[in-house]
């Protein structure tokens, strides 16, 4: 009857130490970048692990032809790779701090931790 005790009693004190590595792990994540890029890469767009668009570079080329109509295409599908390439970072730093173990609820609580200058 109480064979699930020591699993949840061992979850509870993992829960514990994850509390304290969120922290830790949103600031390495603020500090790691990715690029997203489109149109062989005529347009990259630079983000960090917690999905904070840092930059965006436009190929000459497009600002010379003023091709504002290929601009609106490339723009969202760089930006959209780019927040792919944070997503994975996210959840390969969730995996290292759970150890694997999945746990509903963690990627909202990260949120909570979302060290932005704003």
């Amino acid at each position: 009857m109480f064979k699930g005790l020591g699993n949840i009693a061992s979850l509870l004190k993992n829960a514990q130490n994850i509390g304290g590595k969120m922290s830790e792990v949103a600031e390495t994540l603020k500090r790691q970048q990715v690029i997203g890029s489109a149109g062989g890469q005529m347009v990259k767009v630079t983000a960090n692990g917690l999905s904070q668009v840092i930059s965006v570079e436009i190929d000459p080329l497009i600002k010379q032809n003023n091709d504002w109509d290929m601009l609106q295409d490339l723009l969202p599908a760089a930006i959209n790779d780019a927040m792919g390439k944070a997503k994975q970072l996210h959840l390969e730093a969730m995996k290292e701090v759970t150890g694997g173990f999945e746990m509903p609820g963690l990627d909202e609580a990260m949120k909570k931790f979302n060290l932005s200058d704003d």
